[in-house]
């Protein structure tokens, strides 16, 4: 399909600046030295590991999760093993495998959105998997799992995008037009076809977002600007205000929840909950929610293109499967990592969650959805409008701690504590002291 081919060209063209920001500041790639000699490999035998058991940290996104169980009863039956799965709100997952880690009973593999919070703490993989495995992954994706040193210290599981969600029966009621994939809104557009069927239905908000960082770098991509990439702070306060303005306009004006926001304190919160009980028209959340809004929406519903400012598209993420060093069994958490992502393994789980593949393999061929496949489509559309950016951004090792200082510099404003372009000044100064702290 043309999708497909947009898709993996999409993803090529974004993934060489990241592949070029690998290197450390200062670096050419040209002046490092090859390492000596390659990685060894180790030759795995199920047989030296049948009876064993592995704990796998894990968050789930809904429809994921029995998936995930159908790959660990193959991966038992197979290699006569036992998977612990151990499910974390992921609210809690940070800092609870943080005390695992610190009380010495790491677990042997973990799921997670970014590598910030244990990168040192992580297993490099290529001991067992092979320095090559990389390359059955997307660059993009696969970039942010990489060490300074080559090290694959993760291996991506799936691919998502920020992009908003419509109640098409709201929009049908009020009379409001749905945007074209092709043509998509601009946010002035939005937020006006929002506030009219909001308006219109009697629905108690017009406009609802997930709470978090990564969501908010959406707005900021669309805006022209990003939190770092590259190593470096890359914030335009100017940008940042003319993004973030709308957000806090509808705060004030209560057609966005305020008590949402601010009650969600610093943690992440997702507003899921708010657009399916249709107190909401226009939901701000990310392809894996494809899955959930099938199984739970009793009313129409659709994904839009995300809005265009000074850009279109959305942002990326995604989650990784990383293993720790301290596991007691690193051969077996690393094959099981492996199969898992296998291609056979990874085309069903994308699809039952409505992710995106991040292997090559899958970007090439396509993979089909059990439902919604138009809705997938959408997504895979604006992953191709998604500027560079976005992937040296969420791949950056502070990303994760920017990402919170945004959180907090907005909340102060909600609360009436500060104005817009003292808090953007502010998490600019904070998002370059954190940088200097990691280098």
């Amino acid at each position: 399909m043309a999708w497909r081919n947009r898709l993996r060209a999409g993803i090529a063209v974004g993934s060489a600046a990241i592949l070029l920001a690998a290197c450390a500041p200062g670096e050419v790639e040209g002046d490092q030295e090859a390492p000596d000699e390659p990685v060894e490999v180790d030759e795995f035998d199920p047989a030296e590991h049948a009876g064993e058991t592995l704990n796998y940290v894990y968050f789930t996104d809904g429809p994921d999760e029995q998936a995930t169980r159908d790959i660990i009863a193959d991966f038992e039956a197979e290699y006569d093993v036992s998977v612990n799965l151990e499910i974390l709100p992921y609210a809690d997952l940070v800092t609870s495998v943080q005390a695992r880690l610190s009380g010495g009973d790491a677990p042997d593999v973990v799921r997670l959105t970014g590598l910030s919070d244990f990168r040192l703490d992580l297993l490099d993989l290529r001991p067992y998997l092979g320095e090559e495995y990389a390359d059955e992954f997307l660059a993009g994706p696969m970039s942010g799992a990489l060490g300074p040193d080559g090290e694959i210290l993760a291996v991506p599981s799936d691919l998502t995008l920020n992009g908003p969600f419509i109640n098409l029966d709201m929009f049908d009621e009020a009379g409001v037009e749905v945007p074209d994939v092709d043509d998509p809104w601009t946010w002035e557009e939005m937020v006006d076809a929002a506030n009219e069927v909001r308006d219109a239905t009697g629905a108690p908000y017009a406009f609802a977002m997930d709470k978090s960082g990564h969501r908010l770098s959406t707005i900021l991509s669309q805006y022209g600007t990003a939190l770092v990439a590259d190593g470096e702070a890359v914030l335009d306060v100017d940008a940042a205000v003319d993004a973030l303005s709308p957000l806090v306009d509808m705060m004030d004006e209560d057609v966005m929840s305020r008590d949402f926001w601010l009650g969600a304190g610093s943690r992440y919160e997702g507003a899921n909950e708010m657009f399916l009980a249709q107190d909401v028209p226009v939901y701000l959340s990310g392809n894996w929610q494809v899955g959930q809004f099938a199984a739970n929406a009793d009313f129409e519903w659709a994904a839009a293109p995300n809005p265009c400012a000074v850009e279109c598209g959305g942002f990326p993420g995604g989650k990784y499967m990383a293993a720790f060093d301290a596991s007691d069994n690193p051969a077996l958490a690393a094959e099981f990592i492996r199969y898992v992502n296998s291609a056979e393994n990874q085309e069903p789980f994308v699809a039952a969650g409505g992710f995106l593949p991040t292997r090559a393999d899958l970007a090439d061929d396509g993979v089909d959805f059990p439902d919604r496949q138009e809705d997938m489509d959408i997504f895979l559309a604006d992953l191709v409008r998604t500027p560079d950016i976005g992937y040296a951004a969420n791949g950056d090792p502070a990303f994760g701690g920017s990402a919170d200082e945004l959180i907090s510099e907005l909340d102060q404003v909600v609360a009436g504590n500060k104005d817009l372009p003292d808090a953007m000044a502010d998490l600019r100064e904070s998002v370059e002291s954190l940088i200097d702290e990691l280098h």
